[in-house]
């Protein structure tokens, strides 16, 4: 893309002409087209769409906003638009474990995650401070000895505000939010779990799927609500494995698998690819 486009994530009840309307407007304002994605959902009828286009340089972003609006309460259109050139501050929440940390920092520093860029580590323990400092990032560290501590959430919650975070990662970030902070950044939280969920919950558990026998491991990647691991899902990966791997085998693959859903989920946020429809996601491709 060039250094000034717009991206526009379009939802609307489906039906025919949306497609040369919206385009039409496009080139009714001689706006260049250069990329747009669409889904037509034939169950729920409803239409999605992701287009990116060109802005001159007399064309101000008011202006663009206010003649879409026209158009899209004319056809009901619900939309978003985003703009190039603004940098989307992201804060990694972390635990002890540093697979995920290293993998975002590392796509951070080489600008791999679209226009985000991790702008601070916050954890419940101080191990990972030094894995953050190799990268030059901050990092905070606010102990919790129990779930849902309000008086740490709400130094968390001040730090977010005030350092105008735009997305939290969970990061094997092992406690569990309030409703009240999850409240406060509705679809700017992604979470990452083993895709064993519910089967088995809690503390080791690849151990107890190898005493299952499982043949397949995965890592689900999502936005975090109110009802815990049920956000809608942005991305999801499996391996399949046999009786052979031990339980650190699995582990280890495992820790990789969340490693890549992780990235992959809020590179696709941070690059205005996720559309959410209810409990659902309608993730683009680049």
């Amino acid at each position: 893309m060039t250094n000034r486009t717009a991206v526009f994530l379009i939802t609307a009840a489906d039906r025919k002409g949306l497609v040369a309307k919206i385009t039409g407007f496009f080139a009714g304002l001689n706006l260049n087209i250069l990329e747009c994605r669409q889904y037509s959902d034939i169950l729920e009828q409803l239409y999605y769409m992701r287009v990116a286009v060109e802005l001159p340089p007399e064309l101000t972003r008011a202006a663009i906003e206010a003649e879409f609006k026209k158009l899209a309460a004319e056809l009901e259109l619900h939309f978003s638009v985003h703009y190039s050139g603004e940098t989307q501050n992201v804060a990694v929440m972390v635990s002890k474990t540093t697979h995920c940390l290293y993998d975002l920092l590392t796509n951070s520093e080489e600008n791999l995650l679209g226009s985000g860029k991790v702008k601070l580590v916050i954890g419940n323990h101080p191990e990972l401070e030094e894995a953050a400092e190799k990268f030059r990032i901050p990092f905070y560290c606010f102990p919790v000895d129990r779930s849902g501590d309000p008086e740490q959430e709400k130094q968390i919650i001040e730090l977010l505000e005030k350092q105008k975070i735009d997305l939290v990662v969970l990061a094997r970030y092992m406690r569990i939010l309030s409703n009240d902070f999850i409240n406060r950044f509705p679809a700017r939280i992604i979470n990452i779990h083993h895709a064993f969920l519910p089967a088995f919950m809690g503390g080791n558990p690849y151990q107890r799927a190898w005493e299952r026998g499982v043949k397949m491991i995965g890592a689900t990647a999502h936005y975090a609500t109110a009802d815990l691991d049920e956000g809608p899902i942005i991305e999801q990966d499996v391996e399949r494995i046999t009786h052979e791997s031990l339980p650190e085998d699995l582990r280890n693959r495992g820790r990789d698998i969340e490693r890549r859903v992780l990235t992959r989920a809020v590179r696709a946020h941070l690059e205005h690819r996720v559309i959410i429809s209810g409990h659902r996601t309608i993730v683009f491709s680049k």
